[in-house]
């Protein structure tokens, strides 16, 4: 009896010997934070006695003014005789000119009939009569507004460039899937092209290309590819093991288990990526009418300087126009891929028809609408047959900024709701930032980072954000930063919100899914018109503008992830009684988490953006000196503030997205 009652005791006594271990081992966070505030009790001391707290001393910066003026020099310099220009450069140019224009004057040598008629014609080879419909109505309406032209210079830039983003990404995406080093390697730098704001690197490649297509397209390729790069990595690298091992053990060489296994698994991360890769390169056609782009973009651009909503929504509508033509296109073709036809056999028939023997009748009609429009003159649209919509929209404007400005009961107008958000938001969040020590704030990041990463995460964070401190704009950075954050905050509970809604109700995702492509692919400067309408020049407009664009991707996204969640294990949450909340809490976010972070991630990357083309509306900060440097031609301070934006989105992209969240899934 005595042996029998000792032998339990020993691992009391043992847990109990080794219980403050046991309970850190238990909690990797506490045990990081520990540590951290032993080295923080031993390292501040020394640090604030020797730089002191406040801001970022000066002695800690560096001054990169003479070194960029002279490479800017340099670049003026030898633009037109350096041999890096005539024989690498020159070239790319050269390609891109001469792609932009094939296009261009292909589509102008189909005319407006045929264009409209070929745009239809594949549309219902690839989802049936009514995204024909649909595609052939779009593109009547884009003449209807006087907007043909443009509409076409626009469509010419972005076949080029939407193909370069899709190839680029899809090669980056292919190795990031495959290789973990590769994907190590590569997510810095997809990093850096994502977040890098477009002001930022608009102005070097002005410098090396000049002003005009080129640059425009080579911009908007930076821009858009890494949304499908990441996607791509993220479909690939989230593959059932399951299944793969399936494909392994039945003998597959890699070549087939990519072509069999993973690139069908992903499917669905790879249509998401072409959709964003098109509504991101959409949307940077305004931003690159800056750099001579042309199109639909110049006249938007033109329209913001004069505050002009009407023009600019003339405009705009014929971007979203194309971006939902193209969103549902691929999209439908991309789910026929691999699918049989079924039903009745003569039904069967005529989708084969209708598949790739289809286009033998569409080319014929295509072929017959233009000559037929050609014999009559008709290669652009008529002048006679535009409507003109920008009085009765600016009409409707003005009667939205007398009634809702001021005066309006209970809120008192969308005045008193800016300058309450600044004041009761913005402010405390600047004030509070601006006024914390420099080392704290580093402590902070490392203190974040680490606890949901690893030491790599937190060294990288932190020297993110010392590298704010060295290029000398630590205030304006904070004051970024501020507003970066409450625009996130404000995107992601109301994206989470409706994401969650439209996860379970089909019916509210298609009501949501015309409403996000056009919020999606409306230009950023078409945003910034109403906004300072109604809430007048300040930080409070462009945090508004911000939330509106970064909303649809976060829906999109999350909305994706929480209904890719394995079925099997929501039918076992559902046999056990678990709740809808249950359910949402204890299986599908866990289930969705890389696709939340990656949410997140968009809503940070999307909100930079913005928040930097602000500065035109009294943003301040960073935007301002990011637009100041553009308009300036002063690569000193375009690229300091953009490289502080870089700095920026990695911290916070290494704070919300560790490398350690794969394995934390799968464990």
């Amino acid at each position: 009896m005595a042996t029998a009652q000792a032998t339990p005791a020993r691992p009391a006594r043992a847990g109990a010997r080794r219980g403050p271990l046991a309970a850190l081992r238990d909690r990797p966070a506490a045990a990081k934070l520990l540590l951290l505030a032993l080295v923080a009790a031993v390292v501040v001391p020394l640090v604030h006695g020797r730089w002191g707290g406040g801001v970022w001393p000066d002695a800690l910066t560096a001054d990169l003014s003479a070194p960029l003026g002279e490479v800017t020099d340099w670049i003026v310099s030898n633009r037109d005789s350096h041999p890096l220009f005539l024989y690498f450069f020159g070239h790319i140019s050269n390609a891109v000119v001469l792609s932009v224009r094939g296009v261009y004057l292909l589509l102008l040598a189909l005319g407006w009939a045929g264009v409209t008629v070929f745009a239809a014609a594949v549309a219902w080879r690839a989802a049936g009569i009514r995204l024909a419909l649909t595609a052939g109505v779009s593109f009547l309406l884009c003449g209807l507004l006087g907007m043909w032209v443009p509409t076409m210079q626009t469509l010419a830039l972005m076949v080029v460039a939407v193909l370069a983003s899709v190839v680029l990404g899809l090669l980056l995406g292919l190795a990031a899937g495959l290789f973990d080093r590769v994907f190590r390697v590569l997510r810095p730098v997809l990093d850096t092209m994502q977040v890098l704001p477009a002001f930022a690197y608009l102005l070097p490649v002005v410098l090396v290309f000049g002003i005009g297509v080129p640059g425009a397209v080579l911009a908007t390729v930076v821009y858009a590819a890494p949304p499908m790069a990441r996607l791509t990595a993220l479909g690939l690298r989230g593959a059932d093991g399951g299944v793969m091992e399936a494909v392994t053990s039945l003998g597959a060489t890699g070549r087939q288990r990519l072509l069999s296994a993973r690139l069908p698994l992903a499917r669905k991360e790879l249509l998401l990526g072409l959709n964003q890769t098109i509504m991101m390169a959409l949307s940077m056609a305004v931003i690159a009418s800056v750099i001579g782009a042309g199109g639909l973009g110049d006249r938007v651009y033109q329209a913001l300087s004069s505050v002009d909503v009407g023009a600019a929504l003339a405009a705009g509508i014929p971007i979203v126009l194309l971006a939902v033509v193209l969103d549902r296109t691929t999209e439908a073709a991309g789910r026929r891929i691999g699918a049989e036809p079924t039903g009745p056999a003569l039904l069967r028939g005529w989708r084969g028809w209708r598949g790739w023997r289809g286009w033998s009748p569409a080319a014929l009609v295509t072929a017959a609408v233009t000559a037929v429009g050609r014999a009559a003159d008709g290669q652009v649209w008529p002048d006679d047959l535009t409507v003109a919509i920008a009085g009765p929209v600016n009409t409707a404007k003005d009667w939205m900024v007398d009634h809702l400005y001021t005066g309006v009961p209970v809120v008192g107008g969308t005045a008193d709701l800016a300058a309450h958000f600044t004041s009761g938001v913005l402010n405390p969040l600047r004030s509070g930032l601006t006024g914390l020590p420099w080392w704290s704030v580093l402590l902070i990041v490392a203190a974040l980072a680490w606890t949901i990463g690893t030491w790599r995460t937190a060294a990288t964070a932190v020297l993110a954000m010392a590298a704010i401190g060295v290029l000398g704009v630590w205030e304006p950075s904070m004051d970024t930063l501020s507003q970066v954050l409450a625009a996130v905050a404000v995107t992601l509970v109301i994206g989470f919100g409706v994401a969650v809604g439209a996860a379970r109700s089909a019916r509210l995702e298609r009501l949501l899914r015309p409403v996000l492509d056009v919020f999606q692919t409306m230009p950023q400067f078409v945003y910034l018109i109403p906004v300072v309408a109604l809430f007048g020049v300040g930080r409070a407009p462009a945090a508004a503008a911000a939330v509106i664009y970064a909303l649809p991707a976060v829906i999109r996204i999350t909305t994706q992830g929480l209904r890719s969640v394995d079925p099997a294990a929501m039918e076992g949450a559902r046999s056990l009684g678990a709740t809808p909340g249950q359910q949402l809490r204890q299986v599908q976010i866990p289930l969705a988490r890389p696709s939340l972070l990656l949410a997140v991630n968009q809503a940070v990357v999307l909100v930079l953006a913005v928040v930097i083309i602000g500065g035109l509306v009294g943003s301040g900060a960073l935007g301002y000196e990011v637009v100041l440097g553009l308009a300036q031609g002063d690569l000193a301070t375009g690229l300091v503030a953009g490289a502080a934006i870089v700095c920026l989105g990695l911290m916070l992209d290494r704070v919300t997205q560790p490398t350690t969240r794969r394995q934390r899934q799968e464990s």
